[in-house]
């Protein structure tokens, strides 16, 4: 890998919601900076960064994909993100390690569901953006329409870097701000021209507001330039770049270009701009984890000490395990051994490389601010933190959603029940939001994911990556327990077999936590009543018991425990005695307190020409959806609602029907909420007609 200081380095992510054009802008992206060789259609199933087969059938991105390319003496390290909600852990998991966002918009869709989940993804990690307006080229395009939008519905701080001259089949080029120069793109046979020429006519009056707008919005985080907007000076080019670049870093504006990637225009003046005004490592404050329960920082340096985060984990036919990695300081050498911080292991670092989407450059050593791949770190997953051991750090994990939605399965051929557990193992290890169960009892395994779509395309990857025909059952709403009030109970394990008993006795509180906490877990055991080394065994039967709560066995959530008081035996107490007692006291005090069933609430939105809008809202009202906003859109209006998952099965085809196939939506799960008491009895007795099966 070519060593460059970390300042000319900038590691970004693309992301937006689906059909945005983000993996055709990240192509040409790479035919520009000479990466490729040809530009690679989605349509056509032709995309470098869309790898996996089922990508390229279904023309979506399904994994973030990482590149390595370089402009005017700048690297460049691109994650290409999914736009789809199913896969919004590969979203998450991007943004923990970029540094910046090129934020996609469709100039006719404007700010869309996704588009907006991602953009407070962003903001949760503060991660600066610059925004880029595609499809300027499609009928109906509208750049100030979108600016308006982002203002709006992002509560952003959008500013023009260019506007565009023309639109729809008339968008012909831009005009560039910073040079108040127009440039042109000539579309031919071979290579797209770009001709720089003056502004036209009718666009100069226009271009000197938003210039003007540009400078007293840069001006506002930068003194000396204040000063020169005030006494009416130009500042020069270098004055107005750095200025817009601490602003965006600052995350006061967002810099807003556009383009029509499709047909070339508009993507070299975005390369411009990532290297311009998105940071560089060394741009950003030092990375921050703990060690031995302080706060410590480590600088984008080589000279420091190593951190390093795992954000991505891929089970590779010929290589096996491959973990992605970003280097926040030090330097990550092949054959050196590490120190896995987050999960205490030593491991040795097989060979590195730098990653082209499915293709790989064997390299000597990462560097601070370097993203890349490892292979031979068996015992690493997604979010663990890799040092040395005598400098260790823990950096913050990676959060990602709990999965929403259930399906059993089991192997066609009972002799692939091995491959199959394996298979599941792998995919399990690469993706967080995929949860697999087993139920000893019925013998068959249950995969939980966060949509249809994503379970489907689980599946698919088992017959064709591992080989392995599976069955399926029907999806299956993920629901959950909770408790109702707050009681205090005492549990008691008392246990006389001949020869050494087991004892163990516990006094708790458990009450509900608020929505989202999962567990909460305090320790109020005062004068070594239950010696410590047996509290950690408390906390771990009461998490094992909340694995099936006693409603209808759905896992439990949103419950606090505090531990008040108890006694034990010399002889008899053990580890195991407590997490025992304490499981069984969870599960008797949990019936003590009442509990309800929860399930996830999805936030849709569908949108549909005016004359269907009534037989939407009555169908959504038909499935217990809330409306909670409509809008006009163009010709078209939006309905906002807050739906049951459980009720959204079959939705596609039922949208379709009642609008002629011209409706649309999308959904995102918000959060869980009770279910009504008389489905919830429907509910948890059938689930108990299923379990006495």
């Amino acid at each position: 890998m070519e060593r460059l200081e970390v300042g000319k380095v900038r590691n970004i992510g693309l992301a937006a919601h689906i059909d945005a054009g983000k993996t055709t802008v990240t192509e040409r992206m790479l035919y520009f900076t000479g990466k490729t060789h040809r530009m690679g259609e989605v349509h056509e199933g032709q995309a470098t960064m869309d790898w996996m087969p089922q990508e390229r059938e279904r023309g979506i991105t399904i994994t973030s994909a990482a590149t390595t390319t370089y402009w005017k003496g700048h690297r460049i390290n691109i994650i290409d993100t999914p736009g789809h909600v199913d896969f919004t852990a590969e979203v998450e998991r991007s943004l923990r390690v970029v540094d910046g966002t090129v934020a996609l918009f469709c100039a006719v869709g404007g700010v869309q569901p996704q588009s907006e989940t991602v953009w407070r993804q962003a903001e949760r990690y503060r991660v600066p953006r610059i925004a880029f307006i595609n499809k300027m080229d499609r009928v109906g395009a509208d750049f100030w329409g979108v600016m308006e939008e982002i203002r709006k519905e992002l509560s952003a701080n959008p500013v023009p870097v260019v506007i565009p001259i023309g639109a729809e089949e008339s968008f012909r080029g831009l005009v560039d701000l910073l040079d108040m120069e127009a440039l042109y793109y000539e579309e031919g046979e071979g290579e797209i021209e770009v001709h720089r020429a003056e502004i036209p006519a009718e666009l100069a009056e226009e271009a000197a507001r938003a210039r003007e707008l540009l400078i007293e919005r840069a001006a506002e985080v930068d003194d000396s330039l204040l000063e020169k907007f005030l006494a009416g000076e130009e500042p020069t080019r270098e004055e107005l770049v750095s200025a817009i670049r601490a602003a965006t870093i600052a995350g006061k504006l967002v810099p807003v270009l556009c383009g029509a990637a499709f047909r070339n225009k508009g993507v070299r003046r975005l390369l411009d701009a990532v290297v311009d005004f998105l940071p560089s490592p060394a741009d950003l404050p030092p990375v921050k984890g703990t060690a031995g329960g302080r706060e410590i920082e480590r600088h984008p340096s080589d000279d420091e000490p190593l951190s390093a985060l795992a954000f991505k984990v891929q089970a590779d036919r010929h290589m096996g395990k491959l973990t992605y990695v970003r280097v926040y300081s030090g330097v990550l050498r092949s054959g050196e051994y590490v120190y896995n911080a987050s999960r205490k292991v030593r491991q040795r670092v097989g060979r590195l490389f730098e990653v082209h989407a499915d293709k790989r450059k064997i390299v000597e050593q990462l560097h601070a601010g370097d993203v890349g791949a490892v292979v031979g770190l068996s015992d690493t997953y997604t979010g663990d933190t890799l040092c040395p051991e005598d400098a260790p750090i823990i950096l913050e994990p990676i959060e990602f959603p709990a999965p929403v939605i259930d399906l059993a399965i089991a192997p066609v051929a009972r002799a692939d029940q091995d491959r199959l557990s394996r298979a599941l193992l792998a995919l399990s290890a690469e993706d967080p939001t995929f949860v697999v169960k087993a139920n000893e009892e019925t013998g068959e395994v249950v995969i939980s994911g966060m949509g249809e779509l994503h379970l489907e395309i689980i599946v698919d990857r088992l017959r064709r990556e591992f080989g392995v025909e599976v069955k399926v059952g029907r999806p299956q709403v993920a629901y959950r327990e909770t408790v109702l009030g707050a009681v205090e109970h005492e549990q008691r394990l008392v246990k006389q077999t001949g020869g050494r008993g087991q004892y163990a006795h516990i006094a708790f509180r458990l009450e509900p936590a608020e929505p989202g906490k999962g567990f909460e877990f305090v320790n109020k055991v005062v004068g070594g009543r239950i010696p410590k080394e047996y509290i950690p065994a408390v906390k771990k039967g009461m998490v094992d018991a909340m694995a099936e709560g006693p409603l209808g066995g759905y896992p439990m959530v949103d419950v606090k425990v505090t531990l008040l008081d108890g006694s034990f035996h010399e002889v008899d107490s053990s580890e195991q005695a407590f997490r025992t007692c304490a499981a069984h006291g969870l599960r008797e005090a949990a019936k003590r307190a009442g509990l309800r069933l929860l399930e996830p609430i999805m936030f849709v939105e569908v949108t549909v020409p005016e004359e269907h809008v009534g037989a939407v809202a009555g169908s959504l009202a038909a499935r217990r959806g809330k409306i909670v906003a409509m809008e006009t859109k163009g010709k078209a209006q939006v309905l906002r609602a807050r739906v049951p998952l459980a009720e959204m099965f079959g939705y596609s085809s039922e949208l379709r029907n009642i609008t002629s196939g011209r409706g649309e939506f999308t959904m995102h799960f918000e959060r869980y909420e009770a279910v009504p008491y008389a489905i919830a009895e429907e509910i948890v007795a059938a689930r108990q007609v299923l379990a006495t099966r």
